[in-house]
């Protein structure tokens, strides 16, 4: 794994001590509108990557509106994930996809790529189901509700990968740089984009 972006190593290491005896079976789904865009420059083989130490992804669906460039497509192709085209709402899929692997028998942990707290009552029932979940959330944005939903959280920011956390720990040195930028009672800064 040469040329890795910062964090990726500590994410690989807190994953590795959560393993099992057995490897477990991950579904993972992605939201792509909401995270698949310039700005925030995910990569889709590194958090592949990541999973793939903890587990076998035995199923990896990247779910996109209409209007997705066949660029993108025949990228999200060639990373090994499974496209699908939504002509209506890409959430009411992924979340009906979503139940599908919450009711799969052999799909042991559910990994989510996204900000929506529109996903909250599919970790919910998952995590009912006995489902492990991992979100792989990505900031500005990421909802809090979704964040306290999950087993295991991962923060997308800034070409770094942390898990929760960690992110934490790095925000809150950051934070005391620019106090004055903060939200009274938020970790958020004035004029960020608030997704809830």
């Amino acid at each position: 794994m040469a040329n890795v972006k910062t964090g990726l190593n500590s994410i690989v290491k807190y994953l590795s001590t959560k393993k099992e005896t057995g490897r477990r079976s991950i579904g993972l789904l992605v939201d792509g509108p909401n995270v698949l865009r310039k700005e925030f420059n995910v990569n889709l083989e590194e958090i592949r990557d990541v999973l793939k130490e903890y587990g076998n992804v035995k199923i990896g669906r990247v779910f996109l509106n209409q209007y997705a460039s066949d660029k993108l497509v025949e990228a999200i192709e060639n990373n090994g994930f499974e496209p699908i085209i939504c002509s209506s709402d890409v959430d009411v899929r992924l979340a009906v996809e979503g139940m599908e692997l919450v009711c799969n028998p052999t799909i042991d942990t559910l990994a989510l790529v996204t900000r929506d707290a529109d996903f909250k009552p599919l970790l919910n029932k998952a995590n009912e189901h006995g489902k492990e979940t991992i979100i792989f959330g990505v900031e500005p944005g990421f909802s809090t509700a979704l964040r306290n939903s999950a087993d295991y959280v991962i923060v997308l920011e800034n070409d770094q990968m942390n898990y929760y956390e960690e992110y934490l720990t790095e925000s809150k040195s950051r934070d005391e740089d620019i106090d004055d930028d903060i939200v009274p009672g938020s970790r958020r800064k004035k004029d960020a984009m608030m997704d809830y």
